[in-house]
């Protein structure tokens, strides 16, 4: 595995590519880095503890990456990193292995909207283990996130190139990244395929594709909700997980009908949401991803050995720009 030194050294090859016209030149850069503009802070409850959690979204200086702050904790931090998820049990724990108790639950949806806004730096203080889990999907991150406002930074937006196919599977679930069909754009960015089977009638089969951009997510992913089944419901419970499941934060399905009064936002939410997943999940690589992305009734834990199994081959990816440095945490003024 390609641990965070490796990942900051790496030094890619030179793109050749023909001289662009002088107006070109003038008119268009590589895409610079952003943080938020203000902090800002919510309070909501965790889906899994059921705990009362105070988040504070911070800016953080450029190569940061996003760290992730417990202020209950003496403030030790954790790096957004795929190679410091510690547990994939029905959402994305990342943590200290030498300390247990330093961890945070149920980051996928922050991450997701931290990826889909373009946020490459910033640090996250929570006052629990847990990330809020608000209305279920990415929309309110996205409403925090505009609300505290953007700002660019000064060094380029790092990128990973994926160079060959990475695949890792169990069973018929399998998960997927590929170069993608023009590997030399200035215009990088991820194509994304994720499809779902479930016995529930109310779910069943679904298949959603789509090219990942700003619009795109806010329009077709943000909003999408985490949703169970109502048999899985108690047994979640027993296994000290969803206590602060609700109607309000989760779409419930039992058989073919959806137990939540206001119904789906959407007839594939379901495939949306995992797709959302897979977004927060993939953006632990450190950098935003140019490649194309096939997700089959993939999860968690099968998106971050994706990530590992990327990592682990030097062959399989070049970075276009420097990585985020997240160890060497440094907050904007």
């Amino acid at each position: 595995m390609v641990g965070n030194d490796a990942l900051r050294q790496a030094q890619p090859p030179a793109v050749q590519s023909s001289p662009a016209p002088a107006s070109a030149t003038r008119t268009s850069r590589a895409p610079r880095q952003q943080t938020l503009r203000h902090a800002i802070s919510c309070v909501g409850v965790g889906l899994h503890t059921g705990r009362r959690i105070n988040l504070v979204l911070r800016p953080a200086a450029e190569e940061t990456g996003i760290v992730f702050r417990r202020t209950d904790l003496d403030g030790r931090t954790i790096a957004a990193r795929f190679d410091q998820v510690v547990d994939t049990r029905l959402s994305t724990v990342i943590g200290d292995a030498r300390d247990p108790a330093l961890r945070v639950a149920t980051i996928e949806h922050l991450m997701a909207a931290f990826a889909g806004c373009g946020v490459d730096n910033a640090l996250v203080d929570v006052d629990g283990p847990e990330i809020p889990v608000l209305d279920g999907s990415a929309a309110d991150f996205v409403f925090l996130l505009d609300c505290a406002g953007l700002a660019e930074q000064a060094a380029t937006r790092p990128v990973i190139d994926i160079l060959v196919p990475v695949r890792v599977a169990e069973g018929d679930a399998f998960a997927e990244l590929r170069p993608a069909r023009d590997p030399s754009t200035r215009d990088p960015g991820l194509s994304m395929t994720s499809s779902i089977e479930f016995a529930a009638a109310a779910i069943g089969e679904q298949t959603f594709a789509t090219r990942l951009d700003r619009q795109v997510f806010r329009r077709d992913l943000a909003n999408c909700r985490t949703f169970t089944l109502r048999q899985d419901i108690e047994a979640l419970h027993k296994a000290g997980l969803a206590r602060g499941g609700s109607l309000d934060n989760a779409v419930v399905v039992d058989g073919a009908r959806v137990l939540n009064p206001s119904g789906l936002r959407r007839p594939d939410e379901f495939v949306r949401h995992k797709m959302l997943d897979a977004v927060g999940d993939l953006y632990l690589a450190g950098a935003a991803i140019n490649g194309l992305f096939t997700g089959h009734k993939s999860g968690h834990a099968l998106n971050n050995r994706l990530l590992r199994a990327l990592f682990a081959d030097p062959a399989a990816w070049r970075l276009r720009s420097r990585a985020p440095q997240p160890q060497s945490l440094r907050i904007a003024a």
